[in-house]
């Protein structure tokens, strides 16, 4: 991929491939997908992991996220286009049409598809029930200030459909995916109520719905660092749930540490870091968990060599 990578997550460059990357945020799907190779990663403690098995889990992720950004764009382009923020967007200034925005989210949602049928029928059987809902999300900011949190349910189906894709069965205890997929979806809430804080005007003037629309600024960064800290307690019972090692410890730690710093970069009144504190921040702690649950799973392996 060429280009530079500038305020805002975007790149510069005038192709229809950059133009579409741009178009769904491509960056963004560091966020996310780590939690869905985290599930992987978890299943595989009790059953067989094959290597097409993770091939399959990123590109159906993968599907799933252009299909649902595409989406939203077509969606709001209209607002898009009213908003100072957002008016420079690929809809809104016609760098794409609406006709290959369309065409794009018909594509994704057919190689999701193709990508859950690879993997398992369980899979395949709740996928129109997982598109549904990352696609519904589009529209909840007309009628709930909880749009946010629909949202981070939306990605925290990640880590579920990874554990399923191996395991083709729910978890045992069965509170562990659910405490995985609820550290994804307050995660992505707080940080999305913290991506929202700019448009605060903007959304109350257009009778949209927002935390920030709602309670205002001070009251929805309160609201996102409570959401925060259910992240932590969550990702606690999941390491509980899954027995995990020291390694995640340490990794959950760290991500601690990240969430409080993010939330040290914006305060009411000051936003002028939070593009920093939303992408830079928030993509290291999905990595940095990742890498530690990987870690952990390896762990026993390289003791094992280092006794030999």
């Amino acid at each position: 991929m060429t280009g530079r990578l500038q305020e805002g997550q975007t790149f510069t460059g005038t192709s229809r491939f950059i133009a579409f990357v741009n178009l769904v945020r491509l960056p963004h799907t560091v966020f996310a997908l780590p939690f869905a190779l985290i599930g992987v990663v978890l299943a595989s403690y009790r059953h067989r992991l094959r290597l097409t098995e993770i091939g399959w889990v990123i590109l159906a992720f993968t599907a799933a996220r252009f299909a649902a950004m595409a989406f939203n764009r077509i969606v709001d382009r209209h607002i898009d286009a009213q908003n100072p923020r957002t008016s420079m967007r690929e809809l809104p200034r016609g760098v794409l049409s609406v006709q290959e925005a369309w065409i794009s989210v018909v594509v994704s949602v057919g190689v999701f598809l193709v990508a859950a049928a690879a993997l398992n029928p369980l899979c395949l059987a709740l996928a129109p029930l997982a598109i549904l809902w990352v696609l519904g999300y589009s529209f909840t900011k007309r009628f709930t200030r909880w749009s946010h949190l629909v949202l981070g349910a939306g990605l925290g189906i990640a880590p579920v459909g990874g554990y399923l894709a191996v395991a083709g069965a729910w978890s045992h205890p069965w509170w562990l995916l659910v405490a995985l997929s609820t550290a994804v979806t307050t995660w992505v809430g707080g940080f999305d109520i913290l991506y929202a804080l700019p448009d605060e005007g903007f959304d109350r003037a257009h009778s949209l719905h927002s935390i920030p629309a709602a309670l205002g600024e001070r009251r929805a960064i309160y609201v996102a660092r409570g959401l925060h800290a259910v992240t932590i307690v969550a990702l606690l019972l999941t390491g509980i749930g899954a027995h995990l090692g020291p390694l995640y410890w340490c990794g959950l730690l760290i991500a601690a540490a990240i969430l409080l710093y993010e939330h040290s970069l914006v305060h009411p009144g000051n936003l002028t870091k939070l593009d920093a504190a939303f992408f830079m921040m928030n993509g290291m702690l999905s990595i940095t968990l990742l890498f530690f649950v990987l870690a952990e799973r390896i762990r026993p392996l390289l003791l094992l060599g280092w006794r030999r």
